[in-house]
């Protein structure tokens, strides 16, 4: 039977332990002979990441035990953390990075041996960090990306592609680590090795492009001993973004190019001669659909080379699917299937292509799709309901219309319940969800934080404002000086139209969002009265202080092209800049961050605080020692949600005695 009861008060099974611990999700795919590996979030340890593997007969186990935690910090965000090779003799080895000192270590998991490091410690800035290894065959070496910190600040930084011997003897010794490139560029990525072994082609960029913006790709012959020789740039440049390369065959590149304005494929054939090359040609052209994505992470993979000539793609538009291409006729046949987003990451086994991927229905599992008989199925993480899916949102995908009559796409999640529904006279409180980024997008899945909102009858609707991937460089390039002003009037756009409507309360609209996200909801409650309140985590609020060294290397030019060059238009620094606008501040907020981030850092928070403080309006700030950028432990997610709904609680006057009260102060 269902009852009527106000928005928001519904109850429901979906607590906030629940959703802390089915927060995040598994990465990083790889075979590994007749294995499949990939990396899984563990919030109730520490938020760890743990490398698992799938045997053959179907059983799974952990690769590495407690404390051991793949996951790199090159950029900060990281990248590919492994990477493993079949032995003949004593099973697998595994080359990873450990989280907790950066360092580069081997193990091989079916022998007696503890994992033995490879690589120094230094104590040097961040130190010396390594990401996207590569174990290139009949080399007893690792090849990967080094990033070494050369002073105190955060942009005293060199990254190169190195090689490091995996008999251990460079633990100690920095001289044995052979580098490979020079360092002319600012940012690599792993090199990949022709099938002969003569080549190598890697990824660069420099500041001030983000690798959305403009990349190259470079390519080097190796001699007999490892060495590159011959370096120089193939494809790409300041105004196209090329994300992967991988070589075929047949000595030719396939690469992941948006010089036609969608990041597409495309196929090179080096010529023998330096310097001289054929022209690319587009595999799969005029679908108006991405095959790529912004490259966060060093070593994402949206494509796989089939061996029978055919291409695994991660491909889409807004949603992603898993197809295979046939690169001469241009044919695209999909994986069939539930799953609406594709991670960016695929890995081959024969006729057998692996992902992860989730459905508005299902969390993140890793795929298998025999491309054989096109069958298809969950092979690890398998989605389990941890309640009843009658309690899971039903999503919309919306394309709303904002100023000047731009389309703005959006998911909405109106509030969902089995046994609850709304009075006739009432309209819900609904949140905006902003992704971070801003260069990024929201995908269309089970998110259980979502269901935490939406069952107990608030609307959550997911803003993929100009700037976002997945349609277009134009679509994305919306943002190019125009960060706080385009991403604000997207949000507020949605926000009023489903007001406008009668989906949402006009009076009771809150919006939410994580690092840029977290930008964009505080630059909306300092600018605009649309919300009655906001959750603000990690976020940035003070562009001069982020544009002058307050942050990590990888994004401290990145308001170049999000505000504009600073020395030109510091004005404009300033004057976006929520710190500086306290003063208008009429809604309630609670801040969230954590107090190890070096890409928010906690200082900016603080300012902004200081600012509000003794102006009337209530506010939680709750920092968590032992977080960095995005929150990872079980007890932060649990108490960052809790937070969250109790000032929503407490500013729609919703009556939640089920939930802790968060203390606000004036």
């Amino acid at each position: 039977m269902v009852t009527t009861a106000a928005y928001g008060t519904w109850p429901s099974p979906i607590d906030a332990a629940l959703a802390a611990a089915h927060d995040g999700r598994p990465e990083f795919v790889g075979s590994v002979g007749d294995e499949v590996w990939w990396t899984e979030p563990r919030p109730a340890e520490g938020g760890r990441r743990a490398l698992v593997r799938r045997r053959a007969d179907g059983t799974i186990d952990s690769v590495l035990p407690e404390p051991w935690n793949p996951r790199s910090r090159v950029i900060e965000y990281g990248g590919v953390p492994w990477a493993a090779r079949a032995r003949e003799e004593g099973g697998p080895l595994v080359v990873f990075v450990h989280h907790a000192d950066q360092r580069l270590y081997a193990y091989a998991p079916d022998g007696p041996e503890a994992p033995w490091p490879l690589t120094p410690l230094s104590g040097t800035g961040g130190g010396l960090r390594w990401v996207d290894p590569q174990l290139p065959p009949g080399r007893d070496e690792v090849w990967c990306v080094l990033e070494e910190f050369t002073g105190e600040s955060p942009t005293d930084v060199r990254r190169v592609i190195a090689a490091v011997p995996l008999d251990g003897s460079a633990a100690g010794d920095r001289g044995a680590v052979r580098e490979l490139s020079d360092d002319r560029h600012r940012f690599v990525t792993g090199p990949r090795l022709s099938h002969d072994g003569r080549r190598a082609a890697w990824i660069a960029w420099d500041h001030p492009r983000m690798p959305w913006d403009g990349t190259v790709v470079m390519i080097a012959e190796v001699t007999g001993e490892g060495s590159f020789t011959a370096v120089r740039p193939l494809v790409g440049g300041t105004d196209e973004s090329v994300v992967q390369v991988e070589w075929d065959g047949d000595g030719s590149l396939v690469f992941v190019s948006d010089i036609g304005g969608w990041w597409e494929l495309h196929r090179i054939r080096p010529d023998a001669v330096a310097g001289a090359v054929v022209p690319s040609s587009r595999l799969c052209s005029g679908r108006g659909e991405e095959f790529g994505g912004p490259l966060w992470k060093i070593g994402q993979r949206w494509f796989h080379l089939l061996g029978n000539g055919l291409i695994a793609v991660v491909h889409g538009r807004g949603t992603t699917a898993l197809g295979v291409l046939d690169p001469e006729t241009g044919e695209l046949v999909d994986a069939v299937g539930p799953w609406t987003a594709w991670a960016e990451t695929l890995a081959v086994q024969d006729t057998r292509v692996f992902g992860i991927a989730a459905s508005p229905r299902t969390s993140y599992e890793v795929v298998e799709l025999d491309t054989a008989t096109g069958h298809t199925r969950a092979i690890g993480v398998p989605h389990r309901d941890a309640v009843d899916p009658a309690y899971y949102p039903e999503p919309r995908i919306r394309t709303f219309t904002g100023p000047g009559g731009r389309d703005i796409h959006a998911h909405v999640y109106p509030p969902h319940h089995p046994d609850r529904t709304g009075p006739d006279d009432e309209l819900p409180p609904y949140a905006v969800w902003v992704h971070g980024g801003p260069t990024g997008r929201s995908p269309l899945v089970l998110d259980l934080e979502i269901a935490y909102f939406t069952s107990r009858g608030i609307g959550v609707v997911e803003v993929d404002h100009g700037g976002s991937t997945g349609y277009g460089r134009a679509y994305r390039e919306r943002l190019r000086g125009q960060w706080g002003v385009v991403d604000v009037e997207d949000c507020a756009a949605v926000a009023l139209a489903l007001a406008a409507e009668g989906s949402a309360d006009r009076d009771r609209l809150a919006v939410r969002g994580g690092s840029a996200g977290g930008w964009t909801a505080a630059a909306s409650l300092t600018t605009t009265d649309v919300y009655a309140c906001g959750a603000i985590s990690y976020p940035i609020l003070d562009l001069e202080g982020w544009a002058t060294g307050e942050t990590h290397d990888f994004e401290s030019r990145y308001l170049e092209s999000l505000v504009g060059p600073f020395a030109e238009v510091p004005e404009r620094y300033r004057e976006r800049s929520p710190v500086n606008h306290a003063d208008r501040l009429t809604a309630p907020f609670v801040l969230l961050q954590g107090l190890d981030d070096p890409i928010c850092p906690p200082a900016q928070c603080e300012r902004f605080i200081a600012a509000v403080e003794g102006r009337g309006i209530p506010h939680a700030y709750l920092a968590f020692e032992g977080e960095s950028h995005g929150f990872r432990r079980a007890d932060t997610l649990r108490r960052a949600l809790e937070a969250e709904l109790s000032l929503y609680s407490q500013t729609f006057r919703l009556d939640r005695p089920d939930v802790p009260r968060l203390e606000l102060t004036k």
